[in-house]
């Protein structure tokens, strides 16, 4: 039996466990639109001098040519991810011209959805089926909704500290106990993920040209400036349904409560046909639409808070990966691009996050049932829109409850993580920023969104205005020299990405794609053989 959240902190004091807490493995991926000087969308192809997209492990494209994704290799150090990270971006800026990175999650002006240009990833299968997969997303749910900026954290545990819980829980250390707890994790987190976008939402205004015609009435807004809506209370509209969200899959039902429940729930969602989506067609006149017609194209589709993962191998989907291996590491999807980082992020953030999902892991996390899990999304959904609201109700185990008072709560857990990991560090870096961030839960407009309307207001800024004063003021920072990388290798790794694309596609050449498709999904809906113990 999983001991109680007190009893695993004493746990945390031993000298195992002081291993293991300064062992935290980290990756981010940070996403950002590139623009031009007058802060319009950039429509120029991504640049050759920063290598392949489809290639490069460090420098790629999401669902845009113009929509850049930085990645960052696994490190057990913030301050080594924020200089990865950071040079990274300068390397970028110095082959990007006059252009200029967007700082913030929700999107530059867009003129129109035709102006949005689908990532090219050259003519290899595979190449090919990253862009007909976001040409699906583009008749599937609009192209606007698909060039939303985020971030995206990596974390897993060192075996130090699965050993300390091993233990403590009085079992044997497997890969099966690792996936049990990293599940018993997502669903605590997914019980309190509104506590990201209440912190570190940073959307709560949006250009008005975003805003389709079909949720204007559903939603009420107030405006600034010459074409800036927002919600007075707003955290993170990114992942409202104005968002990065689908209706479609709101059915979905995927449990949270066994890796073989997970990969069961995905499984079906990517052979399962949609009637809503079969009425676009897969293939017209010749030219696909879409790479199939299901609920989900493939499970990269799915979209979700958190997810557990596992590094896949050359062939295998995600899911595929966990069934061999079992969860690897989680990947928290719900933060916005802090527009006050030139990076997206801060080294706080992620010592929060660090807190948070431990915390969550020392929890007892009883199975997230249906009535549960629609609560959780509709607490998400309430601070999303509402989360500075003082008198803001979420709903805990069946009734509401003040977000204060839950607040309150949770940061006296998160307090004492941060001083068991600041205990291993011999330092109190962790629970300074526990005290600062609770800040913002005595006073709201101390959340990253409560200080961008409060700059927007005080100044009479336009969301553009704001992006764009950012835009140039980052482009500057980022003018210093590297501290972890260098040019050079920066252009050894696009030489290498480069080449590796051009082989990959006179390997491909003359070859049947709709027979390389055929092939794929075969593949895809087959269970791979488990590894672990």
């Amino acid at each position: 039996m999983q001991k109680s959240f007190q009893q695993l902190l004493v746990h945390l004091e031993s000298k195992l466990a002081q291993v293991g807490l300064r062992q935290f493995q980290r990756g981010v991926e940070r996403e950002c639109l590139r623009i031009d000087g007058t802060g319009k969308l950039a429509l120029t192809p991504h640049p050759p001098a920063l290598g392949s997209a489809l290639k490069h492990d460090y420098i790629t494209t999401d669902y845009s040519e113009s929509l850049l994704e930085f990645i960052t290799p696994v490190a057990r150090d913030i301050d080594t991810t924020m200089m990865q990270l950071s040079d990274i971006h300068k390397f970028t800026y110095a082959h990007i011209g006059e252009e200029y990175l967007w700082p913030m999650s929700m999107p530059c002006f867009i003129a129109s959805p035709e102006h949005i240009p689908i990532a090219n990833y050259g003519a290899s299968h595979v190449g090919r089926m990253k862009s007909l997969y976001r040409t699906g997303l583009t008749w599937r749910y609009g192209a606007e909704m698909q060039i939303i900026a985020g971030v995206h954290y990596n974390f897993s545990l060192a075996d130090e500290m699965w050993q300390v819980l091993a233990d403590a829980d009085g079992v044997k250390l497997t890969q099966n106990y690792i996936s049990k707890r990293y599940f018993d994790l997502i669903r605590n987190y997914k019980r309190i993920s509104w506590v990201i976008p209440y912190l570190f939402g940073a959307s709560p205004a949006i250009c008005k040209s975003f805003l389709r015609p079909d949720r204007a009435a559903e939603l009420e807004f107030e405006q600034m400036g010459k074409g800036t809506i927002y919600r007075p209370f707003g955290t993170a509209l990114r992942m409202s349904d104005l968002g990065y969200t689908s209706k479609e899959q709101a059915s979905l039902g995927i449990s949270y409560n066994s890796l073989d429940e997970y990969v069961s729930g995905l499984r079906r969602a990517i052979s399962q046909p949609s009637a809503e989506f079969a009425k676009l067609g897969v293939k017209v006149a010749g030219e696909y639409r879409q790479l199939n017609d299901n609920i989900l194209q493939i499970e990269n589709e799915f979209y979700a808070s958190i997810r557990p993962k596992r590094v896949a191998r050359s062939g295998e989907t995600p899911t595929q990966a966990l069934e061999r291996g079992g969860v690897q590491y989680i990947e928290v999807r719900a933060l916005d691009v802090n527009p006050f980082s030139a990076v997206g992020i801060t080294a706080d953030q992620m010592r929060m996050l660090d807190t948070l999902l431990l915390a969550c892991l020392l929890s007892p996390s009883a199975p997230l049932d249906a009535a549960e899990q629609k609560a959780c999304d509709d607490n998400f959904n309430r601070v999303v829109l509402d989360g500075r609201n003082p008198r803001l109700t979420l709903i805990d185990k069946g009734h509401e409850r003040p977000i204060a008072d839950w607040l309150e709560d949770l940061f006296s857990d998160f307090y004492s993580v941060a001083q068991r990991i600041d205990q291993a560090h011999s330092c109190r870096s962790y629970e300074d920023t526990v005290t600062e961030q609770y800040k913002a839960v005595l006073n709201p407009e101390l959340t990253l969104s409560g200080q961008m309307l409060a700059i927007m207001k005080a100044q009479n800024l336009d969301n553009s205005e704001l992006g764009m004063r950012l835009a140039k003021h980052y482009r500057k920072e980022m003018q210093s020299p590297m501290q972890y990388y260098s040019e050079q290798q920066f252009e050894r790794w696009a030489e290498q990405s480069l080449a590796a694309q051009k082989a990959a596609e006179e390997q491909d050449a003359g070859q049947s794609f709709d027979q390389f498709l055929e092939t794929y999904f075969a593949h895809a809906a087959t269970s791979a053989r488990y590894e672990g113990e």
